[in-house]
This record gives structure tokens, sequence and C-alpha cells, in this order.
């Protein structure tokens, strides 16, 4: 009879030329649990939290269910979800009072949105984004606290930041993604021979021996530059957390298999099947890293907030086309940057299914993950903030339910930010700032 009872740290041990030898096992049935979704101790499968972006809004009459609840229908502008709509939340009709404070075009709306907070000005972000405080909770330990990505090819277009002068910069290239994950300091978590790179440890010793310079250091300046070192020695810290990581087995990871290497990186540009393209490699790229438990936070922006994409033959930005194409009487909305919008739900809905389609444990990914979507305006040639639309995928464990479209009602847009939070196990009694502080949750979608 197979032992069922095999530590996961168990090896094997011998003697080689007379010198004592050790070889690590890889994931074996029996050190699972009788129905293989987690490890014998009870480890749960983890649960992953993403955001998704895009730019400019959407056309109300033609992208807002008009049934709420489950089963909701799918409008044109929205059609491409329908492979995956049963596994997607739409937030529609949420509110974002301003305090009197200007609605900074192309920005007011996202920041609000993930810091729970209006900007005075483009340079005012004192508060981190939902992405970052999520991560403080569950991403210290993995190799990645997170990890972020543009399809655009543009390293401004971040999203995430824990205050305006630090900006998780995004990586903007599949090859570079490749290599950041899949390169030579990646430990693939399920091989039976764990070697720690000698090039990690001497980063980590030259690390820590600055880092013991700095109680001097910080008495030798002034308030602001002790300001800037402390910010600096934390993050420090942080990359010291993460090179220790690295310097430990990881741990298994049922459904990681190593891609092959990307070759040929698309061109750079903005034209939509570029963005597309890039969309679709990156995408690919994620899915592995998540399922290789590399990070278990991410955010993709599919399109920035001013999105310029293009496309053949039309001489015009999706962004310009919004303010300067009239509205189609008979239509009721604006055509041409209608279509653009269209080829962001087919991008959105091409992550979802990425997630969706990959097994892990008796699940998917995307059963073990909660993605987090939304834009920067309602209606992008006004510059409109009520009612910006935002959606959720996955159900995080079984936490969320989905199918559903949800209508706010005018309840506070905050009200989904907090929610991701209690979701995901951060601790927060309230959040947001003045008129945007909430302690209410998007209840409907709590299982």
């Amino acid at each position: 009879m197979a032992s069922t009872n095999v530590s996961r740290r168990r090896v094997l041990r011998g003697m080689l030329g007379g010198t004592a030898v050790t070889l690590g096992l890889p994931l074996l049935n029996a050190q699972l649990n009788g129905n293989g979704v987690a490890l014998a101790s009870g480890a749960p499968v983890p649960t992953r939290f993403g955001t998704w972006s895009w730019g400019l809004g959407m056309n109300k009459s033609i992208f807002v269910p008009k049934t709420i609840g489950a089963n909701y229908d799918l409008p044109e502008e929205i059609e491409s979800l329908k492979p995956v709509r049963d596994q997607i939340n739409i937030l529609t009709n949420f509110r974002l009072p301003t305090d009197g404070r200007p609605n900074l075009c192309h920005f007011t709306g996202w920041v609000a949105i993930r810091t729970g907070y209006i900007p005075t000005t483009k340079n005012d972000l004192p508060y981190p984004t939902v992405d970052v405080l999520i991560s403080d909770e569950i991403g210290t330990t993995t190799r990645f606290k997170s990890l972020d990505l543009a399809a655009t090819g543009v390293a401004r277009d971040s999203v995430s930041l824990r205050n305006g002068d630090t900006i998780n910069a995004p990586v903007i290239s599949a090859v570079e993604f490749y290599r950041q994950i899949f390169g030579s300091d990646f430990q693939d978590p399920n091989s039976a021979v764990f070697k720690p790179s000698t090039k990690i440890m001497v980063r980590k010793s030259v690390l820590s021996a600055v880092g013991e310079q700095r109680r001097q250091l910080l008495a030798s300046v002034g308030s602001d530059d002790r300001a800037r070192l402390d910010q600096y020695f934390t993050a420090l810290r942080e990359l010291e957390n993460r090179l220790e990581l690295q310097l430990q087995r990881p741990q298994p990871a049922v459904a990681c298999r190593i891609p092959d290497p990307v070759g040929q990186e698309a061109a750079p540009g903005l034209d939509f099947d570029l963005v597309a393209a890039r969309h679709r490699s990156m995408t690919d790229l994620l899915v592995l890293a998540l399922a290789c438990n590399q990070a278990r936070v991410f955010n993709m922006v599919y399109s920035n907030s001013s999105a310029n994409t293009t496309r053949p033959g039309q001489a015009k930005t999706h962004h310009i086309l919004t303010h300067e194409e009239l509205v189609d009487q008979k239509l009721g909305y604006q055509p041409e940057s209608s279509w653009f919008i269209r080829r962001a739900m087919e991008s959105w809905s091409y992550f979802v299914q990425a997630l969706a389609s990959f097994k892990e444990g008796d699940g998917t990914l995307l059963d073990h993950s909660l993605v987090f979507a939304q834009s920067d305006q309602e209606y992008a040639k006004v510059h409109s903030i009520d009612g910006i639309p935002m959606m959720t995928a996955g159900t995080a464990n079984g936490k969320v339910r989905t199918g559903l479209h949800i209508d706010g009602k005018g309840a506070l847009a905050t009200n989904v930010g907090f929610t991701l939070q209690h979701i995901m196990g951060v601790p927060a009694g309230d959040w947001g700032v003045g008129s945007l502080r909430t302690d209410r949750e998007v209840s409907e979608i709590l299982s």
C-alpha cells in the first residue's frame, strides 16, 4: 500500500564520492489531500487578486444591460462577453461625489475608484491604490509582490501606486516579461532539485550591509532627506524580503508549467491589433506566472485613460473621436468611438477566458482569483464620472457570486473597492476620504 504520510519537506539522503548529498522530492499525490485541491497540511489553494483597466468608458445605451441580477442581457457593445458572462459581474450606476473639487479629465475617475480620494491636481496622489493595500496583505510570501503590465507598450501607463512618489512601473514587453518571470532567477516550484542562486546570495549580502548603515546616515541629515531615506530603506527592506524568499525552496504549485521563450516582440505602436497582440502574449504569460506562484497580485492596463488607440483607415485616435465624432442620430451613439470600446471588451473577454480555461486543483485559475475591471469615464465625450462601468470576474475561492448585473442606484463607487478589500482579507473598518468614505459592501456579490 502506498504511503499517505509523505512530508513535503522529505528528501532522499545518500553518499556520493564520500560526500553526503540530499535530493528533494517532486510534489507527489501522497502530499496532497484526498481531493487534490490542497496540501495534506490543509494549506488552501491561494487566492489571487488583479485589476484590468480600459480607457474612455462606454456608450451607455449599448453597454449597460437592461436586466438586473442574473441572466443579464448583453447589449452590442459588450456582446463579446458571451463566453464568460456567467463568470462576470457588471456594476453600473455608482456615484463619485467630488466634494467641490475639479473633475480632472481622464484622471479623477480612475484615481477615485482605486484610492477612495478625489485629487486636486494630477500630482495629488497621497493614498495607495486598492491593489497595493491587498498586496500588503497577500503578496508578501511570493517572489514578486505584484506584477504590473501595460499592453499599450508605454512605461508611464500605470494605475498602481503607493503614493505619487512610489508608482509601480509596468512591464511593457512580452519578451521582457518572460525574462522577468522565467529567466535565470526563476526557481521551478516543482523541481526535484533546489539550488539557491549565488547571484541572489551576493545581492542580498550587499543590500544587508547597506541597510545596516541606515541609522548613522539618518542621524546626519535633515528632515526632508530623512523622509526620503526612510522611503528608500522601506523599499530596500521589501527587496531584501523578496530575495530572502528566493533563497528558500518554493512551495509546490501543482498547475505550474514553464512556457517556451517568447522569441519575437510585437511591433511598437498603438494600432488596435498591435495592442491586442501584446495583450494576448502578456495575458498568456501572466496566467503561467500566477500558476507558478510567482505573484498573487497583478495589474493589466489594456488602454490608458486617454486611449490613443488607432485603426487602419481612421486618421483620428479613439480619444479624439470621443470628442469630435458626431452622434449618429439613427443609432444614438458614436459608431467609430464605439468600435474601439468593442475591441477593448474583446480583449477583456480573452483575459477572463485565459484564466477560466487554466485548470488548477479542482477548479480553474479564475475560480481561485478575483479580478476587478474599470474604466476612467462613464461617457468620454463629456468626461462624466458618475456611473463609470466596473466589473468583477472570478469567485475568489467561493467568496463571490458571479453572473450578475448590479445596479448601484447611485451608491458610492468606493463601496466596490471596500468590498474587494474585505473579500481579500484586508482588515479595513472603512475606506475613502471625505464624501467617498464608506463602510458599506456590495452585498449582492458576496456568497
